[in-house]
């Protein structure tokens, strides 16, 4: 089948990159070693600049010949009481927004869209965000009726049930054919923008003139409540600076939250808002019934080069004759009479989950989805045999297949490399990763020169300069991170990292959770991590971000001690991103050695030791340090072992690496029975240490503004304080 008869990645060259990676960081940065690296990533720079900032359009969105407004008034009720329906039978859920979305949400589904339900990973489909994830049975409706497998009329029964396909929001790895994960409110519109940029980024990339490869829209809906969160600013107002033509949003202006009517919090004027942001706005007076307006809507979107808002006002629970217009139906059942009531007012003869069948033939979308994809595939065949090299790189994007060799650009280092901050080292990584991984790209909320995560070979993505990859999003973390889960989720070869200080995780910690739920494996890159940021002050010294990023399901917390480390970490978030984990990692301002004992194969582990009694040795006592730390416990052990002690050092980057491992390797390097005489160092809350150690040395209060070595003998955190607790126990 020349459909899948994909080009092989390329495998990474890696004699010639070594030359420049193998080497300190100082030395990677040197003037000679930037302008090799310079002269091997010429192609990628000839690449980027044949960008593509052209916006395909397809076919104008039309009622289909030969169907009857009364067939097509039949398929938009069917979703609203397919959506009664389910929420009645489970007692619980939003039937409001289904029941005024369901316009909308036909037209997207059956005229608009391209996307074929039997093959919900077909690369060049469009994509749909429901941001108001609370009206997911809008969406589970629509899936049912255009053929999507995953959602049978069962399921449809099932809503909100205990392992049921149709959770109480959309999840993307419940219900295949859901893009993301939705729920809070704000986090879709982000996720859609990450989407249509991922979108725009291959378009400038791949493209040719003759053979437009990429071209898919990003389609989303959301409600009030998203337009209040400040995250859905921080989204759209990245999207209009970067151009996102292929973003198409629409806002259902209902008018009604759980307080009751909007007026009583929300009075600005969203369209005039978008209009700032750079966007095309328009409106829909009557998003009720008026179907024609919707299409001409979607078709006016299509020919403008901005992303667009297409504000629908909608009665939410269109159709209920005593709640619709009220938060009443915003966040509960109908019931049983006032269903009776709406099939009445709706002249709705059809019984409970019954789907007519002219609505059942006509809204099935698999032949149109099929076809349309075949014809994608042939174009594709023919991509592959006039640009091969372009097909291999863009294969390995669509596919997840990371090119052979493409860990070993990771540079190693020795005690006799010079030290540097791990923020530096995690530089030489990005740098190494950008020019081995094809769908590697990131970057930072306006902190790159302190979060150092320019990628020099590269350029910046922008409105005209789709093809690069190095991202700027401005202070923004909340969008930040919820835009780079959207970026994952486009592909699996997308390797997106965003960065800021570890401080200012609190501001986008709801899109980390929400990565770790959803299985986006983005890379977060946590600079500044400790009090170690010494003069800023108790505002910028994280505590307890470290154990709280422990304590996230599904969150690798990653804390490196100097340049091996660093490389063991982002070699880890690089696989936990291939098999849909994110990693957080922090790393340190100030300046670290390369520990003599440190190494990836040990630091991938988790947790092994550095220095002193082996694994499975008897001994002592065991000190066990991570990141900036780890030298202050291989000091103490130094003085214990001068005093006689028989000593493990232990470095563990990785507590949720370590738990991976096999139990037998967890009980030689730290055996349950010594936990007593096991002391622990970091800068930050001991809280949780007491898993692993008896005694832990660390702040649980509020940092202060000093330098730094002012600060860890002020608290405590130093190695004679270290060893004396060991003595003490």
């Amino acid at each position: 089948d020349a459909s899948h008869a994909f080009v092989a990645s390329p495998p990474v060259d890696v004699k010639r990159t070594q030359k420049i990676l193998a080497m300190s960081s100082a030395a990677a940065l040197s003037p000679a070693a930037l302008a090799l690296r310079a002269k091997l990533t010429a192609k990628v720079q000839n690449r980027r600049s044949r960008m593509s900032a052209k916006v395909v359009t397809r076919a104008a969105v039309a009622a289909p010949p030969g169907v009857s407004a009364d067939t097509v008034n039949d398929a938009i009720n069917t979703v609203r009481f397919l959506a009664i329906d389910a929420i009645n039978k489970s007692n619980s859920g939003h039937p409001g927004l289904p029941m005024g979305c369901a316009p909308m949400g036909y037209v997207i589904f059956r005229e608009a869209m391209t996307h074929n339900p039997k093959n919900t990973k077909w690369f060049n489909r469009d994509r749909f965000v429901l941001s108001a994830g609370h009206g997911c049975m809008l969406q589970y409706s629509l899936m049912h009726l255009t053929g999507y497998p995953s959602v049978s009329i069962e399921d449809i029964k099932q809503f909100r049930q205990w392992d049921s396909k149709t959770p109480g929001h959309p999840e993307n790895f419940i219900t295949d054919g859901i893009e993301v994960t939705t729920g809070p409110l704000g986090m879709g519109i982000c996720n859609a923008v990450g989407l249509a940029m991922v979108e725009k980024h291959l378009a400038g990339r791949f493209n040719k003139p003759d053979c437009e490869i990429v071209d898919h829209y990003t389609y989303c809906i959301m409600g009030d409540g998203c337009n209040m969160e400040g995250m859905s600013g921080e989204g759209a107002s990245l999207a209009g600076h970067w151009g996102l033509g292929k973003l198409i949003v629409f806002y259902d202006d209902n008018h009604i939250s759980i307080d009751g009517h909007t007026d009583i919090s929300f009075t600005e004027d969203v369209v005039a808002r978008f209009n700032a942001y750079g966007w095309h706005t328009q409106h829909v007076e009557n998003g009720n019934t008026d179907v024609d307006s919707i299409r001409a809507a979607v078709n006016a979107a299509k020919a403008d080069p901005r992303p667009s808002l297409i504000k629908v006002t909608t009665l939410i629970g269109y159709g209920s004759p005593n709640k619709s217009n009220t938060h009443d139906v915003h966040g509960a059942p109908l019931g049983k009479d006032e269903t009776a009531a709406t099939r009445e007012n709706l002249k709705w003869k059809y019984g409970e989950f019954e789907v007519p069948e002219a609505v059942k033939a006509y809204m099935d979308c698999s032949e149109k989805g099929t076809a349309a994809e075949a014809e994608w595939n042939a174009k594709w065949a023919t991509y592959k045999s006039k640009y091969a090299e372009d097909a291999a790189e863009l294969e390995s994007i669509m596919s997840g297949k990371l090119p052979s060799g493409w860990e070993k650009s990771l540079p190693t280092f020795t005690p006799e490399d010079k030290g540097v901050a791990t923020r530096i080292h995690s530089q030489t990584m990005l740098n190494a990763l950008g020019g081995a991984i094809p769908g590697f790209m990131g970057g930072s909320a306006d902190l790159a020169p302190s979060n150092m995560t320019l990628m020099k070979q590269f350029g910046d993505f922008q409105k005209d300069t789709p093809a690069e990859r190095n991202v700027r999003f401005g202070v923004r973390e909340h969008g930040m991170g919820a835009i780079a889960n959207g970026m994952k989720l486009h592909s699996p070869g997308i390797i997106p990292y965003c960065a800021t200080f570890f401080i200012f995780s609190d501001y986008m910690r709801c899109a980390m959770r929400i990565a770790a739920l959803s299985q986006a494996g983005t890379i977060f890159v946590m600079t500044h991590d400790s009090i170690g940021v010494g003069e800023d002050g108790p505002t910028h010294q994280p505590i307890e971000h470290v154990a709280s990023f422990r304590a996230m399901p599904g969150m690798d917390m990653a804390r490196p001690a100097d340049g091996n480390e660093t490389a063991a970490m982002y070699k880890m978030a690089v696989e936990n991103s291939m098999n849909g984990a994110p990693t957080t990692l922090a790393l340190s301002r100030q300046v670290v050695p390369n520990l003599a004992g440190t190494s990836m194969e040990g630091a991938a582990k988790g947790a092994y030791v550095v220095q002193g009694a082996a694994a499975g040795e008897a001994c002592d006592v065991i000190l066990i340090g991570t990141g900036t730390e780890l030298e202050l416990a291989c000091q103490a052990g130094a003085e214990l072992e001068s005093k006689g002690k028989k000593v493990r050092v232990v470095s563990m980057p990785c507590w949720e690496a370590f738990e991976r491992q096999p139990a037998a390797y967890q009980e030689s390097v730290l055996p349950a029975a010594m936990r007593a005489k096991t002391v622990s160092i970091e800068a930050g809350t001991t809280f949780g240490w007491a898993k692993y150690a008896g005694a832990s040395i660390g702040h649980d209060d509020f940092g202060a503004s000093a330098p730094a070595p002012i600060l860890y003998k002020e608290f405590g955190i130093t190695a004679d304080a270290m060893a004396a607790k060991a003595m003490s126990l």
